[in-house]
């Protein structure tokens, strides 16, 4: 980990098909985000580096910094199937940012060992400059990766129940 990314990680209980077909789903990303600003979205799981969605979004969970709702188009940078997936968000904001949000999944004996990252380090300069990363704190990562462990959990989402 550097201070221009965070790295968070948690073995959960499902092999690396499983969760990879969650992340690639517009809607679980949603269902698992425990910022609090991802409200809805629109679009299909995704197949493919190039691949798009649009998350509708409400910034008044963080309270720091006066957008309200807005919409912001998510990217596919890495698609691996079943190793990792990674995407960068593009919005209203001008220049555009350039994070990078992403999941390495291992298989391990008890699952999958699911790294959630999340980097800042190639964003534009005048966002460098503002001083205002990260937005999501390592807790709100490792609280997303309990998120998707419950959600792949007998009952939960991806599992009948």
């Amino acid at each position: 980990m550097t201070n221009e990314r965070l790295e968070v990680q948690r073995t959960i209980a499902a092999d690396p098909a499983t969760i990879f077909r969650l992340l690639s789903d517009p809607k679980v990303h949603v269902a698992i985000d425990s910022s609090g600003m991802l409200m809805q979205s629109t679009g299909e799981p995704v197949t493919a580096v190039g691949d798009s969605f649009v998350v509708h979004m409400d910034r008044e969970s963080l309270n720091d910094y006066p957008m309200g709702r807005y919409d912001v188009t998510v990217t596919i940078t890495t698609y691996v199937p079943d190793r990792e997936i990674a995407w960068t968000i593009l919005g209203q904001l001008r220049p555009q940012i350039g994070h990078i949000y992403g999941y390495t999944l291992e298989p391990v004996e008890d699952g999958t060992l699911v790294t959630s990252y999340y980097d800042w380090s190639s964003i534009h300069p005048d966002w460098q400059k503002a001083g205002i990363f990260p937005v999501i704190s390592e807790g709100a990562l490792r609280a997303t990766l309990g998120i998707l462990a419950r959600t792949v959990a007998p009952g939960g989402v991806a599992t009948p129940g």
